[in-house]
């Protein structure tokens, strides 16, 4: 994808991210950046403040047509189906698409309809990322999900009917008050649907959230880790069992339905991210845009690009984040085309830090690559922190 010279910054494909920061409310361990209860009026200017970024991107950067493109958020679908349509358009219009691209696009049940799901797969969307997080109804209460138990199925339903082939579903583990016996009857019921694509992420409690105080104040009721090392073992064993292969440290998938957007992130390749609060990582910088909407809204109203933050990454950067990013992949790095894109031997940089973690039993080589073992996986956190 290009090696460290300017010159060899050629795009031959994209990756294109656009966050759409509406949604209907926020979850009591949400820490994104997420808008609730906007008008229709500020969610249809927001879009042509997009169309607008889209343009000024598109002509400064020039880059490839989209091999993926990946709308989140917040919560996408909150929008009307005529805003998705225009933005789905828009991206086309701008970036063109690969005719194999993968689009992806985040829903939560609760916010789909049919008309909806028509008009995203009709516009070129070929996968669905549902916001299930448990099948517990009361789980889901305190979470402060809008949804419920029986949401998410009419929401598959709805997406098998719209002719949606490739579905993931999001899931946590390690809520407050979750059991075992609870983790065991959310997977179960995710696995009799038979998506083509399983996501199991270890709930993060981050501390400006309403979660965040109480767990500070003391009054959250979590399970421990050794709860939650089991909870994360039997999903691995489940979904293994089911055959979906586990190819990163949360996710799994049937064969041929990784989700490529995000390998993209995990191999640290370049990717362009549109909208307000979003990331990009390109030609050797890295920025993010303004998050509030305002200042989002002016800058693309004078003509400008959006961008708050702007760094520009040492190759020393590069080479950590290949690695870090690199080893939440079960493949693990592959250490030739590290060489290739960097000119050094990762083995010779990480000399000291790859010793200590092969003495401890965390990472192993095998062949061309450096990967986490069984025992590194759980501390997959300690490993990525030797590198930072």
């Amino acid at each position: 994808m290009g090696t460290m010279s300017q010159a060899g910054f050629v795009n031959k494909a994209s990756h294109i991210y656009i966050h759409i920061p509406f949604c209907v409310r926020k979850c009591n361990y949400c820490d994104f950046i997420s808008y609730p209860e906007q008008s229709p009026e500020v969610m249809a200017v927001y879009c042509r403040l997009l169309e607008e970024e889209m343009k000024l991107a598109a002509g400064t950067w020039q880059p490839g047509p989209a091999a993926t493109v990946f709308l989140g958020g917040g919560t996408p679908t909150i929008l009307p189906a005529d805003l998705l349509e225009r933005i789905l358009v828009a991206v086309e219009g701008y970036f063109n698409r690969q005719p194999e691209a993968e689009v992806s696009v985040e829903a939560n049940p609760g916010t789909i309809t049919l008309e909806k799901l028509r008009v995203l797969r009709s516009a070129g969307v070929n996968r669905l990322s549902l916001g299930v997080q448990s099948f517990d109804d009361r789980l889901l209460k305190a979470m402060g999900r809008i949804h419920r138990r029986r949401d998410i199925y009419q929401a598959y339903h709805l997406a098998r009917r719209a002719g949606f082939a490739n579905i993931n579903l999001d899931l946590i583990f390690g809520l407050p008050g979750q059991t075992l016996e609870d983790w065991q009857a959310t997977l179960r019921e995710a696995l009799a649907l038979q998506p083509e694509h399983l996501a199991a992420y270890s709930l993060q409690v981050e501390e400006d959230t309403p979660w965040g105080r109480l767990a500070a104040a003391g009054n959250l009721n979590l399970p421990g880790e050794e709860l939650e090392l089991a909870m994360y073992q039997e999903a691995r064993e489940k979904l293994a069992a089911a055959g979906y292969q586990q190819y990163e440290i949360s996710n799994f998938a049937r064969p041929g339905y990784r989700c490529r957007h995000n390998v993209t992130y995990w191999l640290n390749h370049p990717y362009l991210g549109l909208g307000a609060a979003a990331a990009s990582s390109w030609r050797g910088e890295r920025w993010q845009n303004y998050k509030n909407l305002e200042q989002y809204g002016a800058a693309l109203s004078a003509g400008r690009l959006p961008r708050a933050e702007i760094e520009v990454t040492t190759p020393r950067q590069q080479m950590a984040e290949t690695m870090f990013m690199g080893l939440r992949l079960l493949a693990g790095v592959n250490l030739q085309a590290f060489r290739q894109r960097f000119g050094k031997d990762a083995r010779e940089v990480y000399a000291g830090e790859m010793e200590r973690l092969l003495q401890a039993g965390l990472i192993e080589v095998q062949g061309h690559h450096l990967k986490l073992t069984e025992r590194g996986l759980p501390l997959a956190n300690e490993v990525f922190a030797a590198f930072v």
